[in-house]
């Protein structure tokens, strides 16, 4: 009875976020009986919310010598290994946690990210469509079928996961990163009209959002309306002024609108900053727009 309130109280310690009171409680129960699994499983639990991941991981594996088919050790220790990157490992635990709980949505499509993590297309995709034979619709299956076929560059497959997550959420809550990569869907696809409305979608909720206002400034670059672009550039730099590759945007908006003027000032900045080719082109096209043929020449061959 006292191993059980004190495992009790060390998981709801974990819950209020009070990890000494969690690992204190977790050690008296290992005083009382040496090696319990309750004991050394809530320790890996408290190593793994600080992110102490390899401690954990000594934690996890002890109890799975004492008890191999601790399915909540055998789940931290797949989470660590995930975290720290170790997929392949990962997914070597998670299938053994799935001889005893093959049923697991949540550890299907855990093994089904990992696998996308280390480019196995076939396998994650099969994983992540048993998911959805289990449970239509599943938000995280759905998720990853989009980042899976978005990274393998088959961006319409990818729309077609992503949209169908937004179709079964309400618009103003769904989560503003399915907003954006269906916009950037419709960027690859070079459907830009089709796609801003998703990032003004996701700009109306977060006004800074960087990646929908990246993707509002390259889709209407991509639709040559260059005065409508360089206003979101702008929009960037107003929150981070030196990042380079935006100031050559912004330059390159300016030029292709024919402010050479103010599309120097945009080069300049980012040339100042670090060396960038595109900067350096932008210069010497700009020459060339100008009829300066000698130094656009020059420039280009210093290039």
């Amino acid at each position: 009875n006292k191993i059980s309130d004190l495992s009790k109280k060390g998981y709801q310690l974990i819950k209020e976020n009070d990890i000494e009171g969690a690992k204190a409680a977790f050690n008296s129960i290992l005083e009382i009986e040496e090696n319990n699994n309750y004991a050394l499983v809530g320790l890996g639990d408290t190593e793994r919310k600080q992110n102490h991941f390899n401690d954990a991981i000594a934690f996890y594996k002890k109890c799975l010598e004492f008890y191999p088919s601790n399915n909540y050790a055998l789940f931290g220790l797949a989470d660590c290994y995930k975290a720290l990157n170790l997929y392949s490992k990962a997914i070597d635990i998670w299938q053994q946690y799935l001889q005893h709980d093959d049923k697991n949505i949540t550890v299907i499509t855990r093994v089904a990210d990992a696998y996308r993590k280390i480019h196995d297309f076939k396998k994650s995709k099969e994983l992540y469509l048993k998911v959805l034979e289990m449970e239509k619709d599943n938000a995280y299956a759905l998720i990853g079928l989009g980042h899976l076929n978005y990274d393998f560059k088959e961006y319409k497959e990818a729309l077609y996961y992503w949209s169908r997550v937004f179709e079964i959420n309400n618009p103003q809550t769904v989560d503003i990163r399915v907003l954006t990569s269906i916009g950037n869907c419709h960027r690859k696809l070079k459907t830009f009209d089709q796609g801003t409305k998703y990032f003004e979608m996701a700009l109306e909720r977060e006004p800074n959002n960087f990646y929908a206002l990246f993707g509002l400034a390259d889709s209407y670059r991509g639709m040559n309306q260059q005065n409508k672009s360089v206003f979101y550039w702008n929009k960037i730099l107003e929150i981070d002024p030196n990042n380079k590759v935006i100031l050559t945007r912004a330059g390159d908006a300016y030029r292709t609108s024919g402010n050479f003027e103010e599309a120097k000032k945009y080069y300049g900045k980012a040339l100042e900053i670090d060396f960038d080719v595109y900067a350096a082109i932008g210069l010497a096209l700009i020459c060339r727009g100008e009829g300066n043929y000698n130094e656009a020449i020059s420039r280009l061959g210093n290039l």
